[in-house]
């Protein structure tokens, strides 16, 4: 199901898989050629907050969690990268530390690319300081919903919002036919939310009572997406 005209997905995502796409030629055979690819298993570190930031990062397979560490050492997931998206690239460009950090949330193979390689690309280019400008600016749009939607919104609310965002993303490693299933830890599921894993439990067995979704172990997969919309808040909104 296609939830165009019926929530606003471009306001959850980030649009850095299109950075890379169709550079010319040159440019593309430079940073990949200096790609160094490694596999990661599930939960492993690709880049901590506050780490010296020595190159950027481009998902080949897989997906990845961006999030900071308050004082308590609970996290909050900003983000949740898909295949063929870039991270790290905002602490090149800013020439600052890494300001948040990274984790896989399954098995993933990521390339990193040294800074050094990347900023050179990057003097040389046309194309790509523009596509990185403009990725930039969507992604502060992005960021901005987010904090609003955190603000202004119940945990009710938030983790339908969450639930619709992630079919999307496991949505596109879906094979036609097949059903999608959303397979994150109740835990992870709550440092997107910003809530206890309690009131994700009990959401979620509401949210099974009617209808609107099923779950096996950490799998979930989700019934009645228009619903799901409606209880986020958009749907009301039209």
């Amino acid at each position: 199901m296609s939830l165009a005209g019926l929530f606003p997905i471009d306001k959850w995502n980030f649009k850095s898989h299109s950075i890379l796409n169709n550079l010319p030629e040159d440019e593309h055979t430079d940073l990949f050629s200096h790609m160094q690819e490694q596999r990661y298993g599930k939960g492993e570190v690709i880049f901590r907050e506050g780490a010296v930031a020595s190159g950027i990062f481009f998902i080949k397979k897989g997906k990845v969690k961006k999030y900071q560490v308050d004082q308590t050492g609970r996290e909050q997931i900003i983000y949740v990268a898909n295949t063929g998206e870039l991270i790290g690239y905002h602490a090149i460009l800013a020439e600052e530390y890494y300001p948040d950090s990274a984790a896989t949330l399954e098995e993933s193979v990521i390339s990193f690319i040294p800074k050094e390689d990347f900023t050179a690309v990057l003097e040389r280019s046309i194309v790509l300081p523009r596509r990185l400008l403009k990725a930039l600016s969507h992604e502060f749009t992005v960021l901005t919903n987010s904090i609003s939607v955190f603000a202004h919104r119940s945990v009710k609310e938030r983790l339908a919002i969450a639930l619709i965002v992630l079919r999307e993303k496991f949505k596109a490693e879906t094979l036609p036919g097949e059903e999608i299933m959303i397979n994150l830890s109740r835990s992870d599921l709550a440092n997107m939310v910003g809530t206890g894993n309690e009131n994700i439990v009990r959401i979620l067995t509401e949210f099974k009572a009617a209808g609107i979704l099923n779950s096996q172990g950490r799998k979930i997969w989700i019934t009645d997406v228009k619903e799901l919309i409606r209880l986020s808040g958009y749907g009301i909104q039209g």
